[in-house]
Order: C-alpha cells, then structure tokens, then sequence
C-alpha cells in the first residue's frame, strides 16, 4: 500500500487515505529475513502525496519472519500500536489480530468475523479504547466514507499517546497547521489535476437564491497552463450518472507539484429546487480528471411563504390549511393579540399542502394565525 501510493504521487495522484496494518517489510526498514530473497518496499514513510495516514501496529509476537512478526509504526501517520490483543486468532496470531481488529471498524456487529476468527463481546470490551467506543470511534471511522474528524486532538490511547491529527497532512496548511510529517517524493510529474481537499465552510442550510460557500485545495503540475474546475449538485454520490446539476466552471492556474493552492467559491443554488443535495468538484485538464464530494450534504429550502386558509367545516373546531413546499418545515403559530406568539405545531411538508386541527380555541373571541419557516 505504501509503494502504491509513492507510485501514484510520482504521476500527480494524490492518495486521499492511506491505512497500514502492522507492517512487516520483508528484507527492508531493518528486517532480516533469511532464507528469504524477496525484499518488499519500505513503510515507513507517509509521502507527501498523502492526505491522512493511520498506521495500526503490534510487538506482542515472536518478530520472526517464520513465526508472528512484529509491525512498526509509521512516520507521519497517526500511529495507534495494539496492545491487548488476546483473543481472536488466539495463540501467536497477534499479526493477523490487527487486521481483525481492523474489521471490527468496519463491521460493527457483534459476533463479527472476518471468516478466519471471530470478534466476541470480550474481544469488542478488551481490544479498543473508551474513547473507541468498542471500534465504532476507530480504524474505519477515519476514512471519507466512516466521516470521523481526522483532525481531532484526541489520543484514543491515552494521554501522551499520538493523537489523530498526526496522520493529517502538514506539510501544507490543510487546516491541520503545518509540519514536517512527510516524505518528499523523488520525483513528480504533475501529470493528474487533483481536487485534494473539499469543504463547506458556511451553513449548509440555506433558502432559494442564498450561495453556500465551499473551499477547496487543489494541486496540478502537468504541461497545461490551467485546468478547468466544475462543480456540481447532485442527488446522490455518483457523479457518472445523469442525477447531477451543473453549478459553475472556474478556470485554475498551475500550481506545479511543489504548491498547493487553497480556492474559495460560493455556489449559487437560484436554479435549484429544494431538497437536499450532495456537492462536488470535477478537475481536468482535457485528458485527465478526478472528481471528489464533499462530506457534508447542503439542504436548500424554498423562499416561497406558505399560505394560511383558515376555517370551521360544519360550525366545529378551527382547521388551519397550511400551503407551502415539500421539504419546508413549517412552524404554525397562534396569538390573541397579535403581540405574543405560541408555537402549536411544527410539520415538515411532504406535499404542498397539511391540515391542523386547533382544538384548544372553541370559546375565544378572537385568534390570529401565522406560519413561520424553519431554517
């Protein structure tokens, strides 16, 4: 896994998650394995190229290439060694217990297995931290699809452990600050556009006509003196389907493979029905292109006021017809005097039309009503 993402980053593609379990290079970063010849590639370093590393290790095993090796920890990765392992693959199998321990992020069940050993209760109380919430809070979470913070201060290991932003890359300044926690590569064509970062940075909950600011982190080195950006709406993650809606293209500098250059952009959602949608990016530079979402989902909500029809079918009790939008979640209130208003239910529209039932004003003289749109 690591060669692989030192071979993309030497052809401009960014890696954005890199996970490495309990590595053991055979012949290399200090083993010797004889009789073995074959030598694997180093894991020890997290190249420049990667967005977030984590690295899940043990020494809990002989270290022996023909017995249960020992991992290492991995420079520039938030790095979470294993201590208590016992359990799972049982008697010398703490090695393949880090890769169970691994799927036990994925699959939250409990018995889970990974068709070699089985995560039990004692296994999900013993293995992971509190802070892990028994795997639910680890591994997994991490990745774009899991949505943890991999910017948190936490250390799930304890105090004076590693905490999580450690794997987040700093040699630019993602948001992570900035530091020498990864390994230049060697070479670097440029060849790929890389959309490497893609955020909302405003609310993602707006009305009609409202722009939702986003910034994103791009970086390209190729022979191209621009890339175009487009970025789009979409009802679902799929950005090769024909669910999406074009929002704007931008034409992008070359920033060569040495810059990364932070670009903020507000997305006009005016032609845009409500509902709520996914965003993306898509970066090309007419030969190559790579898209990338951004985690969090945008709502946009009609501007359009509902309307009130009020009345008493057959001399009974007050029904209030509230006509909007689906999707608005609509807040009808009442009031005497036109100066204090009660809340007397709160209803998101499925339709373009709901009904309420005011039970509680048979004998007033006097009721004024008002719908009020919820963000």
């Amino acid at each position: 896994m690591s060669e692989i993402s030192y071979i993309l980053g030497t052809n401009g593609i960014w890696t954005d998650h890199l996970t490495t379990l309990d590595p053991y290079p055979i012949n290399n970063d200090g083993n010797d394995d004889f009789p073995a010849t074959i030598e694997d590639a180093p894991a020890q370093y997290t190249y420049s190229s990667v967005l977030f590393a984590d690295n899940y290790w043990q020494e809990l095993g002989a270290g022996a290439y023909f017995g249960d090796p020992d991992g290492e920890p991995v420079k520039g990765a938030y790095v979470r060694q294993l201590s208590s392992l016992s359990g799972g693959y049982g008697l010398d199998g703490d090695h393949s217990n880090v890769h169970l321990w691994y799927h036990g992020t994925v699959d939250l069940e409990t018995p889970a297995g990974d068709t070699g050993a089985t995560i039990t209760s004692t296994e999900r109380a013993g293995w992971w931290t509190t802070a892990e919430d028994q795997g639910a809070a680890a591994g997994f979470y991490y990745s774009l699809i899991g949505g943890g913070n991999r910017m948190s201060p936490v250390e799930p290991a304890g105090s004076g452990s590693h905490p999580i932003v450690d794997g987040y890359n700093q040699r630019w300044d993602f948001g992570a600050g900035t530091s020498a926690n990864r390994t230049v590569l060697s070479a670097n064509n440029g060849t790929w556009p890389n959309l490497i970062k893609f955020d909302v940075v405003g609310t993602n909950i707006v009305t009609t006509g409202q722009a939702i600011a986003t910034k994103f982190y791009y970086q390209y080195g190729g022979r191209s003196n621009n890339v175009t950006a487009q970025f789009f709406f979409d009802s679902n993650l799929n950005p090769y389907n024909s669910n999406s809606t074009s929002i704007t293209a931008i034409s992008l500098p070359n920033t060569g493979t040495d810059s990364v250059h932070p670009t903020n952009i507000n997305l006009t959602t005016s032609n845009m029905p409500p509902g709520v949608y996914a965003i993306y990016g898509k970066i090309s530079d007419g030969n190559h292109t790579r898209y990338l979402y951004a985690p969090e989902l945008v709502e946009i909500i009609s501007s359009q006021p509902p309307v009130l029809g009020i009345g008493k079918p057959n001399g009974g009790q007050v029904v209030v017809g509230v006509s909007g939008v689906a999707g608005q979640t609509v807040v009808l209130q009442s009031s005497s005097d036109l100066h204090t208003w009660v809340a007397l239910a709160t209803n998101t529209l499925t339709s373009s039309g709901w009904n309420y039932t005011n039970s509680g004003v048979q004998n007033v003289s006097k009721q004024f009503y008002r719908a009020v749109l919820r963000p």
